[in-house]
């Protein structure tokens, strides 16, 4: 039987439309509009000035702390602004804005370096270079992958767990990466174990990509320690939590990490990532994006540079279709529309869906009935109806107390609901509330 998460979950229409299609090289942009602030944690801090000529992998933003991450130049050119211009979540974002030159005229700078096994780098090389090439989660979160890997002294760790889920519907670049990347993938997971001394990893893949798992299979048969996990088609199992269930049957503490069970999660686009800086000597500065919608002329995966404006993407796939909707940074659970096109790709774009008029319509909400839906899916165990009903109060500290911020937002609540109610907007709402306010007594 195949292994899943015990607690809530569902099973949206999975709408894979780009599952079959190659990852395709996308033309490098005339500019580029590159935020500092990347990841989880705070802004790295800007180390050039206006008129710098800077190339490829150059380091543009410093890390500005512990928690933060370095940012480095997707192209060849001139800055020409230092601005503010509204990304992905919908403020507007320091930004370092650079106009390509004629070294990127080619537009297909070779990523399909040989493949390279022999690793060569001492573990705390390894770590350092991750921090210093800008590696965040690629799964979304976008937490800077070198503060997951310091170990305190005395951490005991058993399992490194590869996250090749994707379960959100429509996204298919985490799939189409491991189909076609699957040896520099598996040399990444031993980059890591090496790193951290751990000496046994799982690949989790769910059901729904048996080509992926066939090629794991039979690429990890004669690895020690490595092993591959068809999991049940279910949502929300891409969150670490939910993953760390499923595989290892180990509970993670309601406010702790995987680490807290001897379990360290990463997401396969952030293995790739890895395997490409440590044996490449190539800094984060582009990803694979899904650009996907049932209209679509021509949804595929792409790889873009970091900083290239969506418009690029939707003009790339055939401009948006008649009866657009919605244009979303993310799948259509987690994921949020954005305002513009102008919104730059960061290293946490995962995707971008267009959505028609039909498809984005929501119906009228109406009162609760009770009917105990919502807590029935919730993969956490929380009140969804509950923590709404707070934050639409304004009772804020009572929502806190309700554990409003084990929330992992993942949509199931809204997505159920028989009364249209908008549950994750308003607790979504609450959880910044509550971080502000958390903050603020800190």
């Amino acid at each position: 039987m195949l292994k899943t998460f015990p607690k809530g979950g569902i099973h949206p229409p999975e709408n894979k439309l780009t599952s079959t299609k190659g990852i395709k090289k996308m033309p490098v942009p005339k500019m580029v509009y590159v935020p500092i602030s990347q990841h989880i944690g705070i802004p790295a801090e800007i180390i050039v000035n206006v008129k710098d000529n800077v190339e490829i992998g150059q380091v543009i933003a410093k890390s500005g702390g512990f928690v933060s991450s370095n940012v480095h130049s997707p192209v060849a050119g001139v800055v020409t602004k230092l601005d503010k211009v509204i990304d992905t979540s919908g403020y507007k974002k320091q930004c370092i804005v650079i106009r390509t030159d004629a070294k990127n005229e080619s537009n297909f700078e070779d990523i399909s370096y040989s493949l390279k096994k022999d690793i060569t780098m001492a573990p705390k090389d390894i770590l350092q270079r991750i921090n210093d090439y800008g590696i965040v989660g690629l799964g979304g979160a976008t937490f800077p992958s070198h503060v997951k890997l310091s170990l305190k002294e005395g951490t005991v760790l058993d399992h490194l767990i590869i996250n090749g889920v994707e379960c959100e519907p429509y996204l298919t670049a985490d799939h189409r990466l491991m189909i076609e990347k699957a040896e520099e993938i598996l040399v990444g997971i031993k980059i890591l174990m090496f790193a951290l001394h751990v000496d046994k990893a799982i690949i989790g893949i769910e059901n729904n990509k048996k080509d992926a798992i066939d090629i794991f299979k039979k690429l990890t048969k004669n690895e020690n320690g490595i092993k591959v996990a068809a999991l049940q088609v279910k949502y929300p199992q891409g969150g670490e939590k939910q993953l760390v269930r499923a595989l290892l049957n180990r509970e993670v503490p309601k406010n702790g990490l995987p680490l807290d069970v001897g379990v360290i999660v990463h997401n396969v686009g952030t293995i790739y990532a890895i395997y490409q800086a440590i044996q490449h000597n190539k800094p984060l500065t582009e990803r694979v994006v899904t650009v996907t919608g049932k209209q679509l002329k021509n949804a595929s995966n792409y790889w873009v540079k970091i900083g290239t404006p969506i418009s690029d993407l939707i003009n790339e796939v055939g401009g948006l279709p008649e009866g657009t909707r919605k244009i979303v940074n993310g799948g259509p659970m987690m994921g949020k529309a954005i305002k513009n096109l102008d919104v730059p790709v960061t290293k946490g774009t995962s995707g971008i869906l267009v959505i028609s008029e039909d498809e984005a319509s929501r119906g009228e909400p109406k009162n609760c009935i009770r009917c105990g839906e919502c807590i029935y899916v919730c993969p956490m165990g929380l009140e969804p109806h509950l923590l709404m009903n707070l934050s639409e109060k304004g009772m804020y500290e009572k929502a806190s107390s309700e554990d409003i911020m084990t929330c992992i937002e993942c949509g199931s609540c809204s997505y159920v609901c028989p009364s249209n109610r908008p549950l994750l907007d308003y607790i979504r709402f609450g959880k910044n509330i509550v971080k502000k306010l958390n903050s603020a007594k800190n």
